[in-house]
């Protein structure tokens, strides 16, 4: 049975744009030959860490929202660590309210850009 996941890589903020797209196709692709769904992929961009990871002050932050079996998490977990343009990774399963939340967020309904049809209207008139 799939279950939900959320994984957030930090890379190295020294990667270029096409470097940091291949790094995530690569791992989308790798994903999805072990049986997983992409739902979403997010790119927060470079932040600043709140402590140095290998003599590195920033990095590029990247969130991956996918199903998958549980079996399959381990096998693509490997790959990261291997990777030494990832300096951080952390995948954790969503509960039913976190899933919930993310549909949410991608419906615009809470958020910074959050749709408030109500007040919008009520202004209106």
């Amino acid at each position: 049975m799939s279950k939900h996941y959320e994984t957030v890589i930090i890379f190295s903020p020294i990667l270029s744009d096409e470097d940091l797209k291949k790094s995530v196709t690569k791992y989308t692709k790798l994903l999805s030959d072990h049986g997983a769904n992409i739902v979403e992929e997010r790119n927060w961009g470079l932040k600043q860490l709140a402590y140095p990871i290998q003599n590195k002050s920033n990095g590029i932050y990247y969130i991956i929202e996918f199903t998958a079996p549980g079996n399959s998490i381990s096998k693509v977990e490997v790959e990261f660590r291997r990777d030494e343009n990832i300096l951080r990774f952390l995948t954790t399963a969503l509960d039913k309210y976190a899933v919930e939340y993310n549909e949410k967020r991608r419906q615009g309904l809470v958020g910074k850009g959050k749709k408030t049809t109500e007040t919008s209207q009520e202004v209106a008139s």
